[in-house]
């Protein structure tokens, strides 16, 4: 059946109005409101209804057989780091290192770190419960520090190889591998400074705390006075894990992980010649659902030892409890994102976006833009922009690594309702009320798409000049 492009844009209108409606007017739940949008985009915007059924199961177990297990293993995870001291015992480790009133920019540079070889969802799940941690020493806003952490994330994740989205990108545009890194981190850090201003801001307009024990947060009417811990500090240490066991269960996936996506991306590139069956045995031990696994079983016995093997059951299936919720509302997303895509909606609309008389650095950007808008996918969207966009920029004077950056950062604007890592963000953090969530992570990460937006603009510029 032939669908006009208006047909499109009016499904992917209504539904993004109706969900809208229903999270914010009424009673219905987030997860049931992503499930019928996604119904009324695709039949409005003329798809079949029996297939908008199979796009949004398929969408929906599509985006949990990626995150899902690994949202699985790392709350249990992160449960057991909490209720062993680990979580504590990183978090004196962290502050005094770095000083006091600096654990923004600690959580910030983890995450600039480790979302290069790890996936950004799975990279929050990992390191969330150092921030909730953070939160209950330091009496900093659990907020300040998971926005801080989820933008240092969020930035490499856009943008540095061999995170997929860039690694593909550069690939299209045929951009040089290492200059797109290069280039990457430094565009990834006014991108950070920028988000850990705002992460002090937001956790100050939202002051929000862990209770000591369980998941649950509150919000204390007068803020807690910054707690001078460091000096009772060498006493408790006493009955906490070591360092090395502490960090063991964070680290190991880390490892993997970044073991097979260094050693993947040398051996495509011819520069590294690895036997097959090795490459084999670090792929399957790198994968996420594989490396968190590990990870998990680290935590079990070296985090446990003094903890019978029901009790260490319970704790486990505590962390589960909270991801039920989580993993429901993440995989819904993903199905309207899907029924998003089927629809032919985002590459019409991309298309159109192609034709405007832009500078040709901003084609690929705004492309990358409009298409994450519509479907929430930013990997999907920075693929999507270079696609359409390289064979416009091919044949005019722009450098092709700021191309493919432009793809990869212009997907990084305004993550909302059909953003995975929006609610895996908000629900980790405890936020529940719609304006908030889009204060919390739907405003940062744009400012960051800003940020993105001006250094792309000044780095062409100096480009052309040479």
């Amino acid at each position: 059946m032939d669908v006009s492009g208006s047909q499109m844009i009016l499904g992917l209108v209504v539904g993004v109005a109706l969900l809208i409606l229903l999270v914010l007017k009424t009673k219905i739940h987030a997860f049931i409101a992503l499930i019928i949008a996604a119904s009324v985009t695709g039949i409005i915007g003329g798809m079949n209804p029996s297939n908008v059924v199979t796009e949004i199961t398929n969408g929906f177990g599509s985006t949990l057989g990626s995150i899902g297990i690994v949202i699985g293993f790392g709350v249990m995870m992160g449960r057991l780091l909490e209720v062993s001291g680990a979580a504590e015992k990183l978090a004196y480790t962290l502050i005094k290192k770095l000083g006091q009133k600096k654990e923004e920019w600690a959580m910030a540079a983890a995450g600039y770190i480790v979302s290069i070889p790890i996936f950004v969802d799975s990279a929050f799940v990992i390191l969330n419960p150092l921030v909730k941690a953070l939160s209950r020493k330091t009496g900093k806003s659990v907020i300040a520090l998971g926005v801080a952490l989820g933008i240092g994330l969020a930035a490499t994740h856009h943008a540095v190889p061999p995170t997929p989205g860039p690694l593909g990108v550069a690939g299209i545009f045929g951009a040089d591998i290492g200059l797109m890194i290069l280039t990457g981190l430094i565009f990834s850090l006014p991108i950070i400074i920028a988000g850990v201003w705002y992460a002090r801001w937001i956790g100050n307009k939202i002051y929000q705390l862990p209770e000591e024990d369980g998941d649950d947060f509150v919000r204390p009417n007068n803020k807690k006075v910054y707690q001078e811990f460091l000096e009772t500090s060498e006493e408790r240490e006493k009955d906490l894990p070591s360092l090395t066991k502490s960090i063991m269960p964070i680290l190991l996936p880390i490892i993997l992980i970044f073991l097979n996506t260094t050693v993947g991306a040398l051996d495509e590139s011819g520069a590294l010649a690895v036997n097959d069956t090795l490459l084999s045995y670090i792929e399957f031990s790198g994968n996420p659902i594989i490396a968190v696994g590990i990870g998990l079983i680290a935590a079990i016995y070296t985090l446990t030892s003094n903890v019978g093997r029901v009790e260490t059951l319970n704790r486990m299936e505590e962390g589960i409890k909270t991801a039920g919720i989580i993993l429901l509302v993440t995989g819904a997303g993903g199905a309207l994102g899907n029924v998003l895509r089927a629809s032919g909606a985002g590459d019409y609309i991309a298309g159109q976006i192609a034709e405007w008389p832009l500078p040709a650095i901003l084609v690929p950007f705004f492309i990358a833009t409009i298409v994450r808008l519509i479907q929430g996918s930013g990997t999907v969207a920075m693929i999507t922009a270079a696609s359409i966009s390289a064979p416009i920029v091919g044949n005019l004077d722009v450098s092709l690594v700021l191309a493919a950056q432009a793809s990869a950062l212009g997907a990084m604007v305004f993550s909302y309702f059909n953003d995975s890592l929006f609610w895996v963000v908000n629900r980790m953090l405890g936020i529940k009320n719609v304006k908030e969530q889009i204060m919390v992570w739907s405003v940062p990460t744009t400012i960051g798409w800003g940020v993105a937006l001006v250094m792309l603009l000044i780095a062409d510029s100096i480009v052309r000049l040479f």
